[in-house]
């Protein structure tokens, strides 16, 4: 009898194991599912309710009494402002006919209305004729010829605004090139994918010098943010054509001039920081990938963490329940970071050192509150669940994650980290690869000025044609630090 009832127990407790996890199973699947066929905000249906709870609600009022008077306050919303001054304007006038101002006195114009106009794109063909002029002297003949500006690509058949299109529609508007090549053919330019990608392969040489002086101009800064992104690259040694490369990426430098420079590898192990950050000294804020720890270790950097992704695994584990509801854990656990954000929005507007003040003031309490809701949770929750990951993944993360509240300079998140490399991500989906490593290499030259030309407030396309027009003839450092985006006019 004790050996059935011992037996019994066995399969019962063989039975609980399954059960358990067949849940995690289905709660990972619904993940994937949401993942592969939802919408990827972070939103969640319920969010505007989040803080119906009377507790969150009470915790938002006491943030907010003691919160600093928000230094913009907002204001009723205004009517639609015209368009900008720097357009070209054309003035389109409405006149009356003879027979309807027949008799009047005198007649005026009003501007009645403003629309905005666009002129779609239009090829041309550039003949360039140099003029030359012959002198007679000692009885010989002497030819002067007119200057001829130089182009970055030397025998090329296409325009430095051509040019400067093409990087522009692939990398800032993801436009693979095989639909470059047909709008191009649309327009009356019969252009390939293959010359179209080669100009793209030679111009990585050409922008080189521009790009190893803002490499030197970033770790002339003492903050930086780094990420990285899968890649497929066809042809690269030694590697199959599935397998995964890598797009890393470095942005930050001094605050008044960032630099966003991506780099192509084939690895994502440690060898990789510690190449692109050779020589930097300050504060690196990543996620939490191991492969930063030995660059941080070696060197005289301060690590810091990402709220961002802290969150985001907790809404992961929102989103794959069973069934969406108030209350969850993972909704309480969001709703407790949230409040590390509603401070960071009002304080936003402030110097350095009040943000700093502000968050150990503000955030620090907010944040002892949520270690020590996640430290009673922790054990509650089924071991190896979405929660449970999120839970363990914040706490081991947790000194990475506090240091931002020990200066104002820093920021909550790698968010713009990952705003920079989200335009390679879009692009990704479009163009699904890289043929060669040539090719992801100089597609990490383009986005890093594309991406830096926007940090600095510039238009992409303008800079770009800008560069082109100049960078043939930048024979000089001074004058190719002259192309840097922060020297611009």
């Amino acid at each position: 009898m004790p050996e059935l009832l011992e037996a019994l127990e066995q399969k019962d407790h063989i039975i609980r194991e399954q059960q358990q996890l067949l849940k995690l199973l289905e709660e990972k699947l619904r993940l994937s599912r949401l993942q592969r066929f939802g919408a990827s905000s972070e939103k969640l249906s319920f969010q505007v309710d989040f803080f119906d709870e009377a507790e969150l609600e009470v915790a938002l009022s006491d943030l907010e009494a003691q919160l600093p008077e928000d230094p913009s306050p907002k204001k009723l919303r205004k009517k639609r402002k015209g368009f900008s001054d720097q357009l070209p304007r054309i003035r389109v006038e409405l006149v009356l006919t003879d027979e309807e101002k027949a008799g009047a006195t005198k007649t005026f114009f009003t501007k009645v209305k403003e629309e905005l106009d666009i002129v779609p794109a239009r090829a041309r063909v550039l003949e360039y004729w140099q003029e030359k002029a012959v002198f007679e002297q000692c009885g010989e003949q002497r030819i002067v010829a007119a200057h001829r500006p130089a182009h970055p690509l030397g025998k090329c058949i296409a325009s430095v605004q051509l040019l400067a299109y093409i990087l522009v529609s692939k990398y800032a508007d993801a436009l693979p090139l095989y639909r470059l090549e047909k709008i191009l053919q649309r327009y009356g330019g019969d252009i390939t994918r293959t010359t179209l990608a080669n100009w793209i392969i030679r111009l990585d040489d050409v922008f080189k010098p521009l790009i190893n002086l803002m490499r030197e101009h970033q770790l002339t800064g003492d903050y930086l943010q780094a990420d990285e992104t899968r890649l497929q690259v066809l042809k690269e040694d030694g590697r199959p054509a599935t397998s995964d490369k890598w797009m890393w990426l470095i942005r930050g430098g001094p605050p008044d001039q960032p630099v966003v420079l991506f780099e192509y590898d084939v690895s994502r192990s440690e060898e990789v920081p510690l190449r692109l950050l050779d020589g930097f000294e300050g504060v690196l804020q990543v996620d939490g990938y191991a492969g930063y720890n030995r660059v941080c270790r070696e060197n005289p950097i301060t690590r810091i963490g990402c709220w961002d992704h802290a969150r985001r695994k907790f809404v992961e584990a929102s989103k794959a329940s069973p069934a969406i509801k108030k209350g969850s854990k993972a909704d309480v656990a969001i709703g407790k970071i949230r409040k590390l954000y509603l401070i960071e929005d009002r304080i936003k507007d402030l110097e350095s050192e009040q943000k700093k003040a502000q968050r150990q003031t503000l955030s620090r309490a907010v944040l002892e509150d949520l270690k020590a809701w996640l430290e009673t949770n922790t054990h509650r929750v089924p071991k190896d669940s979405l929660t449970w990951i999120a839970i363990n993944y914040t706490l081991n993360q947790w000194d990475l994650l506090i240091a931002y509240c020990e200066d104002g300079r820093l920021n909550i998140s790698n968010a713009l980290a990952e705003n920079a490399i989200r335009p390679f991500a879009v692009g990704r989906r479009n163009w699904l690869f890289s043929d060669t490593p040539r090719g992801a290499r100089a597609s990490a030259t383009c986005y890093s000025l594309i991406e830096t030309a926007k940090a600095n407030g510039l238009e992409p396309s303008a800079y770009l044609h800008h560069v082109l027009q100049h960078i043939a003839a930048a024979d000089t450092l001074e004058k190719i630090e002259a192309l840097l985006p922060w020297n611009m006019k």
